[in-house]
């Protein structure tokens, strides 16, 4: 069993390679991980996104002026260390308090957590900063929005395949009480479909 699975994800993987789906779209500049000095990433377990997962990091408030490369820089050493052991920083792509995106690991890479739930399949948005103790403001949420908006399109994902990590886990509050609001009030899915219905 494991060895089909290991071959459908095999064959899924190198279909979407070959330019599966083929209407691809970026409205969102997403700065690359050179750009934070990241180091090379282990070798891990493929895929291919099926769904959105919206994170935040959760540790210290991250303010608009402050350093976000150092931050990723500093998360993937600790998340390739010896406290955690992992392959890479854990997210596909990240959002800066500026607005900023930069890409994590290999969206074509599972993601990695710290929770019971198995991310195999799920692209793996994530805020740095913690929302729990700060705001998303209009620029930060429209930046969401067009992100999960081109992540729909690159991957061919249905809006109703977003969600949040706590609603995979119960160990969680992440992605925060601020970003959480957004997604329980329906708002965010329901701007996507909007969108990608125009």
């Amino acid at each position: 069993m494991k060895n089909s699975v290991a071959l459908f994800l095999m064959l899924a993987v190198a279909i979407w390679a070959n330019g599966q789906p083929t209407d691809r779209r970026d409205t969102v500049p997403i700065v690359p991980r050179s750009s934070w000095e990241a180091q090379p990433a282990k070798p891990f377990k493929q895929h291919v996104p099926v769904q959105i997962t919206v994170h935040h990091e959760g540790g210290k408030r991250l303010m608009s002026s402050a350093d976000a490369r150092q931050r990723l820089n500093n998360i993937q050493r600790w998340c390739m260390g010896p406290d955690r052991n992992w392959a890479d920083i854990p997210y596909h792509l990240l959002i800066a308090a500026d607005g900023t995106v930069y890409e994590g690991r290999n969206p074509l890479t599972v993601g990695e957590t710290n929770t019971e739930y198995d991310p195999t399949g799920h692209l793996l948005i994530c805020f740095l900063g913690n929302y729990n103790e700060q705001q998303l403001d209009e620029k930060l949420l429209q930046v969401l929005i067009d992100l999960l908006v081109d992540s729909c399109i690159k991957y061919g994902i249905s809006p109703t395949a977003i969600s949040t990590h706590r609603d995979h886990s119960q160990q969680t509050a992440c992605p925060g009480e601020d970003i959480y609001a957004y997604f329980k009030s329906g708002y965010v899915v329901d701007e996507v479909k909007e969108r990608m219905d125009n």
